[in-house]
């Protein structure tokens, strides 16, 4: 079965442009068009309006969208079946993760399950948290590493480990004259160092953007304590924020798991208890979750718990 032009219209769909539908799908746009317009002719129904911001579906065009959702995820499960029968000694598996934890979580997981199932190939697909939980639903991942949200309730997921959010700094940083001791009896897993909320406000932060897990939960943090931060750069990467902190140039938020890709930098719990949220593996739910998936699922909980 070809897929490719259900594909075509989904990309359309979430492209808002056919220009932009065709780039994505490395096409020319008259191609593109052309389908579209036969497409249509042998449906009898127009799935787009034509402006010129753009294009926007139908009634007919929602339906069809629908149905070409379903029969991508339908077919993608069926080739999971199938491929199961060569019992992993080939096939893939699609993963979604965020671009910044995937950078220094996933390498030591796909190298470990490249040594285990040689033949199976993993496809990564980057995205935050929402957009992931988002691709889980439509059947677009096989399964993603992620902070849950909203969506928990219609995925299928296990929790694999708590994950301090807490400041990155460089050893000079000033506010390393202010940190006290940690206490807690996990310090293998919770940053050295500890700092009072309140004490945080004379120094300038670099912060990711609203629509990260960091930059809304480091917004979140201020509010709560009443705290107007002296900011000038509030919609990096999370990555590129991370790094401006251990560099120096400000204080950041990070997660405390980065703190193998950020060697030398200094951590920094808020507050004696800190702050974490739960990493999760997830699937969509209800579905058939090939061999393929389940055996890169176990292999991330036993390298990221055992590495933590």
């Amino acid at each position: 079965m070809d897929t490719r032009t259900l594909s075509y219209i989904i990309a359309i769909a979430e492209e808002k442009s056919i220009s932009k539908a065709a780039e994505r799908l490395y096409m020319a746009q008259s191609s593109l068009s052309q389908y579209l317009t036969t497409l249509e002719t042998s449906l009898g129904y127009p799935l787009f309006v034509r402006r010129h911001q753009g294009v926007r579906l139908t009634e007919a065009g929602k339906l069809y969208l629908e149905f070409a959702y379903r029969t991508i995820n339908a077919y993608h499960q069926v080739q999971d079946a199938m491929q199961d029968i060569s019992e992993l000694h080939s096939g893939q598996v699609i993963l979604g993760v965020s671009t910044f934890r995937g950078s220094y979580l996933l390498p030591p997981v796909i190298t470990a399950f490249a040594n285990k199932y040689p033949g199976v190939h993993v496809n990564i697909v980057e995205g935050d948290s929402v957009d992931l939980e988002y691709m889980l639903q439509r059947g677009d991942l096989d399964l993603a590493l992620l902070v849950l949200g909203k969506a928990a309730k219609n995925l299928d997921s296990a929790f694999l480990m708590d994950d301090e959010i807490c400041l990155i700094a460089h050893p000079h940083h000033p506010i390393m004259k202010k940190v006290r001791k940690g206490t807690r009896h996990n310090l293998q897993e919770t940053p050295p160092w500890f700092i009072d909320i309140h004490e945080i406000s004379q120094y300038e932060f670099i912060l990711s953007g609203y629509d990260t897990i960091l930059g809304k939960k480091a917004r979140e943090i201020f509010a709560r304590h009443h705290i107007s931060p002296i900011v000038h750069n509030e919609n990096l990467s999370a990555l590129f924020a991370a790094s401006m902190g251990s560099g120096g140039i400000g204080l950041a938020f990070t997660y405390y798991s980065s703190r193998r890709y950020f060697q030398g930098a200094e951590f920094i719990s808020l507050g004696k208890d800190g702050t974490s949220v739960e990493l999760s593996i997830a699937m969509p739910k209800g579905g058939y979750h090939s061999k393929a998936a389940l055996a890169l699922a176990d292999v991330m909980k036993e390298v990221l718990t055992l590495n933590r």
